[in-house]
């Protein structure tokens, strides 16, 4: 229960796959309770075996989100409150922007006013599901339509 305690508090026992809160008194039997998920992807895995070296953290998640997510990379969902066409995946960006830096594109929005919403949205989202990332966002006028981009800083 050690390690689960200790991954719960560096992620403010919020499930890094829907946002939502983790009860830590919940049963780890309850599809709402507490439970690790390793974030190794199968390209991460093949890495790893040949460094050995960087492992990446373990992030809390809750039973059902870890769960539904199984062997498969995870994908976190845009929310349907935000008005946003072409959305980029979040976690394979944020790993991007972690690994690299630089820009990357997030999504397309119709008015300047949704954009700026999705840019908020998304900095506190990555502020949470990469807690070391300083990212900030940008919104630029495409031919009628407004461009939602991150930058690492």
């Amino acid at each position: 229960m050690g390690q689960l305690n200790d991954v719960g508090e560096a992620d403010g026992w919020r499930c890094w796959l829907c946002d939502e809160p983790v009860d830590p008194e919940m049963s780890p039997n309850d599809p709402r309770g507490a439970s690790l998920d390793s974030r190794i992807t199968k390209a991460r895995a093949k890495k790893k075996k040949q460094d050995k070296g960087n492992v990446p953290s373990e992030r809390l998640a809750h039973k059902s989100c870890n769960t539904g997510k199984g062997a498969k990379d995870a994908v976190v969902p845009w929310p349907d409150h935000l008005i946003v066409a072409d959305p980029a995946p979040i976690i394979a960006a944020a790993e991007r922007l972690e690994r690299k830096g630089g820009r990357e594109i997030m999504a397309r929005c119709p008015t300047h006013e949704d954009a700026v919403v999705v840019g908020a949205w998304l900095i506190d989202r990555l502020s949470r599901l990469s807690p070391g990332l300083n990212v900030h966002s940008d919104v630029a006028s495409t031919g009628g339509q407004y461009l939602v981009s991150l930058h690492a800083k």
